[in-house]
């Protein structure tokens, strides 16, 4: 039984999901604030979630950087489109104005659903001490969790993805535009060196080396 998550603080609402939530055979779980909802996350992993955005405590947008690997759907009476596009782009795969149709909504939870089970399914790139993992997005070096941006894990992810190529620069920026929109050709630098750092000091050695003039790859011994 898929179980969903309803991050809501309004009383009404939510129990009027989780009613037609539950006569469509899904388990529910409520939290009723930002705050909440992140130690909900902490202690279980549902399938899918439904987050309103003005929430006691930590905000939905605060809320959405602590879920990895897990389907969204925003649910809020903002209908201001460079607000449900920044929202997009930060993770969240749907974007349903209040009021909304429960039977849009239930045919969207169905189709997000649907459509992790068959794209979400977890791999995980490896090399050397460090794994990464596509699914939930967890970098580690020798078994320990490291902190990367979301620049920082797309570039990564590329070199894990092209172990044994030299990935040249503008490859890498055509790539990295999948997973961020936030690096060019001048930032492309900085971000690398700063993933190098990291990785250094979690790995006590260095992983990418630069290929002057062309790009950069994963340095084997």
């Amino acid at each position: 039984m898929k179980n969903i998550l309803i991050i809501d603080d309004d009383l009404d609402i939510g129990n009027v999901l989780e009613e037609i939530l539950k006569n469509e055979g899904y388990s529910v779980s409520r939290a009723y604030s930002g705050t909440e909802a992140v130690f909900v996350l902490s202690q279980s992993r549902p399938d899918l979630i439904l987050l309103d955005l003005m929430l006691p405590g930590l905000s939905g947008e605060e809320v959405l950087p602590h879920i990895k690997g897990i389907p969204v759907i925003v649910m809020s009476a903002k209908a201001d489109i460079d607000n449900k596009v920044e929202l997009l782009l930060s993770g969240a795969v749907d974007y349903v104005t209040k009021p909304f149709n429960t039977k849009e909504l239930l045919a969207r939870i169905a189709v997000h659903l649907r459509t992790f089970d068959t794209l979400g399914k977890s791999e995980e790139l490896s090399f050397e001490e460090i794994s990464l993992d596509t699914n939930t997005h967890i970098v580690s070096v020798k078994g320990g969790e490291i902190k990367l941006t979301r620049t920082e894990y797309a570039i990564l992810k590329i070199l894990l993805q092209n172990q044994t190529q030299v990935v040249a620069k503008s490859q890498l920026l055509d790539r990295i535009s999948e997973d961020t929109p936030d690096c060019t050709e001048s930032s492309l630098k900085t971000h690398i060196s700063n993933l190098r750092k990291k990785l250094r000091d979690a790995g006590g050695k260095d992983y990418i080396e630069a290929i002057w003039g062309i790009g950069f790859k994963l340095k084997t011994e």
